[in-house]
């Protein structure tokens, strides 16, 4: 059954489907496009299942592919899923349905087909780059994703959007050519040692010295803090959000930008580990920088999209941290944040689309007394910012509480910056609930209506998964565990083990 190339069917039937939805008779209509990428969408999340459903966690990479590409240069068309990769991979496959039916009307008189062809495209780039176990492989797909985003930026949203647009693309460009020069340099160790390869599994077995070890690190993280963002490469990320449709957004933020963290251990950590200890007092200075700097932003906004893209700042600033603590808590809590981030601040877009749709703004000062009319809405809306906040009981608050530990870990003042994080984002969640939800409609306003069932369609499953996976994260960490071991293995990291010294044992005994 593994020798099925169950992977790259995996990231080609979306492909297809791109193709498919774009060369429709224009003749046909916009329903019929959008038809066949929700089918393409689900047949997508079907094979993702049966991907997972094969996953053993604790057997390392798994349902390999091996191909000879480009031989003189020792590329491969390599594909491979362990646990980190398997839980972005599923959480891709899961929000593009999502995100299909509830813009099932965002594009419509602005060529439909183009808009979800686009997003199909978009996600079979995405699961290329979590599947990719050749790091030119990686990089081909890395750069390919901005293609789809572009456009699905700059064609549909808010006026503005063609400068938000253009102003992603520089960014991820500039990211993207630093990436090139470590691809390189990554060629030319490995011809060095020996037969040139780009193979993870070989490169990992090259003994670098220090010096291209440490400038072929800072390549790839540049490269990754541009796309995850992070301070002071985050500033594209509110402009997008802010001018992109709400289900642009989600894929941008909720996928696309995850890639920037997964390359943080994928990369960074495995391939680079001295280097990765030597910057960590840079990496984790910076990571606190960007929770501490995206939350004040975020109180001082007054769109709401906006507010919800520079949450996320704070929010890749927590992960970054719990990576770059170097521990099996922060390792796990940093993947397990991946996830339950997603979720969340999916669910925070698109409700927050679902509000501006109907009241022809996106100000938070021309907003109030959304609950009087739509409670549904306004209690979706607050659990969903409540799970970004870390309510106990939601998901996020595993995550969180995995990484402070290890930003008390590794130093008490991290971790108490990092604290100031968590105070901010409950004063952003609960003042952008109150200026909205609560207190009586403006005069003259007009009611707002609640939820219809496309829309609960759509959320709903969100949201149950932010309580589902508060109350039970097991299965998330039960997939993340064993890859973090293996990379702070294979950096030479073990958490120290609390020891009793003998005779206070005997002492305890003896009462």
């Amino acid at each position: 059954m593994n020798s099925f190339p169950w992977l790259t069917v995996l990231w080609a039937v979306p492909l297809a489907g791109a193709l498919l939805v774009a060369f429709l008779p224009k003749a046909r209509g916009e329903v019929l496009p959008k038809q066949v990428a929700l089918a393409v969408s689900v047949v997508t999340l079907v094979v993702g299942i049966a991907v997972a459903l094969q996953f053993d966690p604790g057997d390392g990479m798994q349902l390999t592919e091996v191909h000879d590409w480009i031989s003189a240069f020792g590329v491969h068309y390599a594909l491979g899923v362990d646990g980190l990769g398997l839980l972005l991979v599923l959480l891709t496959v899961a929000l593009v349905p999502i995100v299909f039916i509830a813009s099932w009307h965002e594009a419509d008189g602005r060529g439909a087909a183009a808009f979800f062809a686009w997003a199909l495209a978009l996600e079979s780039f995405a699961l290329a780059v979590f599947l990719a176990t050749d790091v030119f492989l990686f990089y081909v797909v890395f750069e390919a994703t901005l293609i789809p985003a572009y456009f699905l930026i700059g064609r549909y949203g808010r006026p503005g959007r063609a400068f938000a647009a253009l102003k992603f693309l520089m960014f991820q460009l500039g990211g993207g050519l630093v990436l090139l020069a470590a691809v390189i340099g990554l060629y030319v160790v490995s011809a060095r040692a020996g037969s040139p390869s780009y193979l993870i599994s070989d490169l990992q077995q090259i003994d670098m010295s220090t010096t291209w070890e440490r400038w072929l690190f800072v390549g790839f993280m540049v490269a990754f803090a541009v796309k995850a963002p992070l301070f002071p490469l985050h500033t594209w990320l509110a402009d997008t959000t802010e001018k992109a449709t709400p289900g642009t957004s989600v894929l941008l933020v909720c996928i696309l930008d995850k890639i920037g963290t997964f390359g943080m251990l994928r990369y960074c950590l495995g391939l680079f580990p001295g280097a990765s200890q030597w910057a960590t007092p840079v990496v984790v200075t910076i990571a606190l920088i960007s929770i501490v700097y995206g939350a004040f932003l975020a109180i001082g906004q007054d769109d709401i999209l906006r507010l919800i893209g520079l949450t996320s700042l704070s929010h890749f600033g927590f992960i970054t941290l719990g990576i770059f603590a170097l521990t099996t808590q922060g390792g796990s809590g940093s993947i397990l944040y991946m996830v339950n981030h997603g979720v969340g601040t999916a669910a925070l877009f698109l409700i927050a689309g679902y509000l501006i749709r109907r009241k022809g703004t996106s100000l938070i000062s021309e907003i109030t007394g959304v609950e009087s009319t739509a409670p549904v809405l306004a209690g979706l809306f607050l659990v969903a910012g409540l799970a970004t906040a870390g309510l106990p009981g939601l998901s996020q608050f595993v995550s969180e509480i995995l990484v402070m530990i290890a930003a008390f870990d590794y130093h008490w003042w991290a971790g108490a910056i990092a604290v100031t994080g968590i105070v901010l984002a409950a004063i952003y969640v609960l003042w952008l609930y109150q200026r909205t939800m609560t207190g009586p409609p403006a005069p003259g306003d007009a009611a707002v209506k609640d939820l219809d069932r496309r829309e609960l369609v759509a959320v709903v499953p969100l949201v149950v998964g932010l309580v589902l996976f508060g109350f039970y994260p097991m299965p998330l960490l039960d997939a993340a565990n064993p890859t973090v071991d293996s990379l702070l293995t294979h950096a030479g990291i073990s958490d120290e083990q609390p020891s009793v010294p003998a005779a206070d044992t005997a002492e305890e005994g003896a009462h």
